[in-house]
């Protein structure tokens, strides 16, 4: 999927989904690291702090996913797949733990965009338990890697699966949207980008779609509404964006 999907990645807080369409919280006071102030090149900073609490034989796997999120949030993906890997190990076998680790894993590597790992890792996730929070999240990051992969015959049918295990996930009927429409199935297309947006998943990309699927279907005044409103939405991201990094630098 190129520009109509979010670059971001689904991965869990840490403590499983009980509100998965809440912003992630990534900030552990011990590993509160300023990317700043911490030279890029040096990848010890945060595997000392990893090490300094994980050696010995009582792992504590939830500390080890709480990492690998740091190393999400300050974008050390190659360190962050490898400390989910390290989860995944320690997890107890088969459990929800070993299966978010995994999710986590396949979203640092589609984050690379090394897509063929992040498709086993989700296989994975999914192979632990098929009807579980993560695998909803699972299923959707798979569809979305076998699409960039090229295989979008497969990412439909696990768009719509995702859908069937949880049906209040907002990013499984975007990318649902997304796939039917590009087979051209406009009004199947359309229904479901109106389920995201009714469960809160409301950004330029998506309006995107919508506008798209309704200028399939002949709405185009309505069309014309909704592609208007994307574009405003898309110019206030932009400017928030650059009041973040003017507000990050007088911080300075």
């Amino acid at each position: 999927m190129t520009n109509s999907k979010d670059d971001d990645h689904d991965f869990s807080e840490g403590e499983g989904f009980d509100e998965p369409y809440e912003e992630f919280d990534l900030d552990p006071p011990e590993l509160d690291v300023d990317p700043d102030k911490v030279d890029p090149v040096d990848s010890r900073v945060v595997a000392d702090l990893l090490d300094d609490q994980n050696v010995g034989d009582d792992v504590d796997v939830e500390e080890l996913i709480d990492v690998g999120l740091n190393y999400m949030k300050i974008n050390r993906f190659e360190q962050a797949a490898d400390t989910f890997e390290r989860a995944a190990q320690y997890a107890p076998d088969d459990s929800k733990l070993e299966q978010e680790a995994w999710t986590n894993k396949g979203a640092a590597h589609a984050e690379l965009e090394e897509w063929d790992a992040a498709i086993g890792d989700y296989r994975e996730a999914i192979r632990i338990d098929e009807d579980s929070e993560h695998a909803a999240t699972a299923e959707t990051n798979l569809a979305y890697a076998l699409w960039e992969s090229g295989r979008s015959e497969q990412a439909l049918e696990h768009a719509e699966r995702a859908v069937e295990i949880d049906e209040r996930f907002a990013e499984a009927w975007f990318n649902r949207g997304f796939f039917l429409l590009e087979r051209g199935l406009a009004e199947d297309a359309l229904n479901s980008l109106e389920n995201a947006i009714r469960l809160g998943l409301r950004n330029s990309q998506i309006l995107d779609e919508k506008a798209r699927a309704l200028e399939e279907l002949g709405q185009y005044d309505e069309a014309e509404e909704i592609a208007e409103e994307a574009e405003e939405l898309r110019e206030q991201a932009e400017q928030e964006l650059v009041e973040e990094r003017q507000q990050q630098q007088e911080q300075r």
